[in-house]
């Protein structure tokens, strides 16, 4: 049952956000990040507020807890909790209001938690201050309080540190220090952005088991439209800081009134990937192993002859003979890459164990096409990218390319292979030299493979920020003065430059708000039809998946479970597995009109 107090009168929303204003002082002068929120909230709601990054989604839930930068200010408006106006309140009340009545589970698990402090350690701080525990007491409720987060083996969890945890066991140590107090409004921001889709719906089934329990009231900022309709009861729409719309979740979602929230609905594949079939990008590509124009090659390259798409030579799991079968079929002529029989073992330090990353694993990319592997943290299919990227060797098993063994080469066909082949990565922040200018950054793989003169490379520079929609302005600009979209499209850009016929793309979108990231996968798309370019797209999110590829492989704990066309694994998932992960995309069964 929801709880209210005293100071709340009765039927009085438990939250009012009224006409608030927020603005930060910067060397450009004020910007005005927040500007006339209205917001309701009442006593075990929830309550989704979307919209992209620089929405003002976040500023606004951290004005309601007085946790803004020291920039940062509410200029107009009140923020009333239980009645009490938070605008202009001490710092020591605030103090005693932050944990205590209002809880805070932040969206970086691993830059919130303190990692040279026990998980235990963190959680009995909480408590210790808010004088919910004593020191005679305090392990008891840590242990309880890490129990009903859902950790198992919590009295040893809590003697662990944040790196000997993973994503989502980080992710339950922060909901457990936000509700350690049990407060009466949770601000969970964008708390499962960076996890797989199973481990996600653990995380939220078990936050709403919570504060359902608790009669917790829960601001939910999320980027995922998918994922506010099913765990909200309203949704708050924000664009350039002002609430465009609002009502209630599925109404708004499935009729959007608005042309932004109709943007983000159709951007969003968590909820309209189902309804949607991307085009099929098979052309008669040009001679894609040439170079591009004006930069001659550091050496000639074979010439390759277009043809007809394979099918990808994996097996469904369930099919008598189906290994035979599909190793056969890797041979096809048509397949740039032929994976067979592929595994990765490690030694495990200080056990007689090894940890097989990637077991046994066979497919093929056919020439112009893409090829996704799914599936969760640690099933191995990063460890395989990195396998065919050469990065790392394998145990066992053979990766050929362009009819080449992988393996065997060395000198002048190892450089070239590093030439055709190139990385996208998944943080946009991290891959790019924050020292480089962009042009620089661009311009590095011509200038190591030694391709064409300065003024050569200078213009390839250019039109390679022309392919990826990019103005000419952006060559004398830094990393850290480019959104997070507009450096993912350096980083394509970059892996572009050297004209290369596979490309690996490891989680390339997963940072990214939807609208930008539905515009980066259209980039890659239409890069792929212009240049016939195959991908290999390493993703744990098959609502993108199916917007990007022709064939899709599902792995699990090293192992390939099911290889199929999308289509058929969309509307046909045979494995288990396969139908657990479409199961756990949120929005899927969403009726949405885009």
């Amino acid at each position: 049952m929801a709880r209210t107090t005293e100071r709340l009168a009765a039927g009085s929303p438990l939250l009012q956000v009224r006409d608030v204003a927020v603005e930060f002082q910067t060397i450009d002068g004020p910007v005005h990040a927040v500007e006339g929120v209205d917001i309701d909230l009442a006593a075990g709601e929830t309550l989704a507020i979307v919209g992209e990054s620089g929405s003002g989604k976040s500023t606004t839930a951290m004005a309601v807890i007085g946790l803004l930068p020291g920039n940062g200010k509410v200029t107009q408006g009140s923020i009333l909790f239980e009645g009490e106006d938070l605008v202009g309140a001490p710092e020591s009340r605030m103090r005693s209001i932050r944990g205590r009545s209002i809880g805070l589970v932040p969206q970086d698990p691993m830059s919130n938690l303190n990692p040279v402090a026990k998980i235990g350690t963190q959680i009995a701080e909480t408590l210790l201050a808010h004088d919910l525990a004593t020191r005679k007491d305090v392990d008891r409720k840590v242990v309880e309080t890490l129990a009903a987060a859902g950790l198992p083996n919590a009295a040893d969890r809590a003697k662990q540190y944040p790196h000997e945890f993973s994503g989502g066991m980080r992710q339950r140590a922060l909901i457990a220090i936000g509700l350690a107090c049990d407060p009466k409004l949770l601000i969970a921001d964008e708390p499962t952005s960076a996890l797989d889709v199973t481990v996600q719906k653990t995380i939220l089934d078990q936050l709403e088991r919570m504060t359902s329990e608790r009669g917790t009231a829960v601001m939910l900022i999320t980027h995922d439209l998918g994922l506010a309709a099913e765990r909200a009861s309203r949704v708050v729409v924000m664009n350039r800081g002002r609430i465009v719309e609002q009502g209630p979740a599925r109404q708004i979602l499935e009729d959007p009134q608005h042309p932004y929230t109709q943007a983000l609905v159709k951007a969003a594949p968590s909820v309209a990937a189902v309804r949607l079939r991307p085009e099929v990008f098979r052309t008669s590509a040009p001679d894609v192993a040439a170079p591009a124009p004006d930069i001659a090659p550091a050496a000639p390259e074979e010439e390759r002859t277009d043809a007809a798409p394979a099918a990808v030579a994996a097996p469904r799991a369930d099919e008598p003979g189906a290994v035979e079968e599909a190793r056969t079929e890797a041979s096809a002529p048509d397949s740039i890459v032929e994976v067979e029989g592929l595994t990765k073992i490690y030694k495990v330090r200080g056990s007689k164990d090894d940890f097989a990353a990637v077991q046994d694993v066979s497919f093929s990319i056919p020439r112009g096409e893409t090829v996704a592997i799914v599936g969760e943290s640690g099933s191995g299919k990063t460890t395989t990218a990195r396998m065919m990227l050469r990065v790392i060797e394998p145990t066992s098993g053979s990766i050929r390319f362009d009819g080449q063994d992988v393996a065997a080469l060395k000198g002048r066909d190892l450089k070239l292979f590093r030439q055709r082949v190139q990385p996208i990565f998944q943080d946009p922040y991290s891959s790019l030299n924050p020292m480089f200018s962009i042009e620089r950054i661009i311009s590095e793989p011509l200038e190591f493979y030694k391709r064409g003169n300065a003024k050569e490379r200078a213009a390839r520079v250019r039109q390679l920020l022309d392919d990826v929609a990019l103005p000419q302005t952006m060559l004398r600009r830094y990393p850290s003065e480019l959104s997070g979209g507009q450096r993912q499209r350096v980083a394509i850009a970059r892996a572009l430059a050297l004209s290369p016929d596979l490309i690996v793309c490891d989680e390339p979108v997963s940072a990214l708000d939807v609208l930008v990231q539905d515009q980066v996968l259209t980039l890659l798309r239409d890069l792929q039809r212009e240049y016939g370019l195959s991908y290999l797209f390493i993703s744990h999110d098959l609502a993108v998946v199916r917007l990007i590829s022709d064939y899709v492989c599902v792995m699990k704990d090293g192992r390939l479970v099911e290889a199929a066309s999308s289509e058929e694994i969309f509307t046909n998932p045979r494995d288990p597995y396969t139908r657990h992960l479409l199961a756990s995309i949120p929005g899927n069964e969403l009726d949405i009109a885009v």
